[in-house]
């Protein structure tokens, strides 16, 4: 019986692929035998997760790429084409937060510098869309493909704090939908661009609002495990097998979507 969840031989890239989150999708990916672009801005920490998919059999490509810039884009796109022989999914990890773009008390929303704002939205959703454009441009010749983009619970439910951030994110669930439809209508039904909205793990953009100094939580980190039924922050791991549903044959007739990965948090009113 086939395996509708088999993802061996095809082509990923996955931009911000150096990240907590996205070095776990790309070492899970690569264990499924699929062969994986890590395309991050930091091209050291490129290639150590490569090295470490490569030290456990799988095939990885460390790729230097700054997804604000098109040159490098189109750069990371035809080394990762002529190395993978072909490119079958694109993941848009690329993005995250920035301290100076928060307003938690005593900062205000008022006092936010605007090059903060910039850099958070362009970061995340102009981040986004310009490998879409590149990538996406290359699946529509080809008539088929996947794309992942990453949203956030912040796209769902704006939090308190983070409005560069929250608009970002929304932007790109937005997007998500938009692209979705215009790849199926104007170029091919088997070309699909779905999203993940993770709840709250910890990584290096948000680690500290949620925990101090000595790793305990902050009163917002303890008022988000308290907003979370499962009670708990997610594990890089909780993302894959929805990555891997995604991505594969199972989802064949799934595309606009974001998928909550949030233990609950967006199904509790807190009451």
């Amino acid at each position: 019986m086939q395996d509708r969840f088999d993802i061996k031989d095809k082509g990923i890239v996955i931009t911000g692929g150096a990240g907590v989150l996205c070095g776990a999708m790309a070492r899970e990916l690569a264990a499924r035998g699929a062969k994986v672009c890590v395309a991050d801005y930091d091209d050291m920490r490129a290639h150590q997760v490569c090295k470490e998919i490569e030290a456990d059999g799988g095939f990885a490509l460390p790729v230097k790429i700054d997804v604000l810039e098109r040159k490098t884009v189109q750069e990371a796109f035809i080394c990762a084409r002529d190395c993978l022989g072909q490119i079958d999914v694109l993941i848009n990890g690329a993005g995250g937060n920035k301290k100076e773009a928060t307003c938690a008390p005593p900062t205000t929303f008022f006092d936010l510098p605007e090059e903060a704002i910039r850099m958070v939205f362009d970061l995340n959703c102009v981040g986004t869309m310009i490998p879409s454009q590149i990538f996406g441009k290359h699946m529509a010749k080809q008539g088929q493909g996947v794309i992942i983009n990453i949203s956030s619970m912040n796209a769902f439910r704006p939090l308190t704090n983070i409005a560069a951030y929250s608009a970002a994110k929304s932007a790109i669930s937005n997007f998500t939908q938009w692209f979705a439809t215009y790849m199926a209508q104007r170029h091919s039904p088997n070309i699909r661009v779905n999203a993940i909205a993770p709840g709250f793990f910890l990584t290096e953009q948000n680690r500290f609002l949620l925990t101090d100094e000595k790793g305990e939580l902050t009163p917002r980190g303890k008022t988000i495990i308290d907003h979370t039924p499962m009670g708990r922050f997610g594990d890089p791991d909780d993302l894959l097998g929805t990555l891997v549903w995604l991505i594969s044959d199972a989802a064949k007739f799934v595309t606009g979507i974001v998928v909550p990965v949030d233990g609950g948090f967006s199904a509790f009113s807190g009451v």
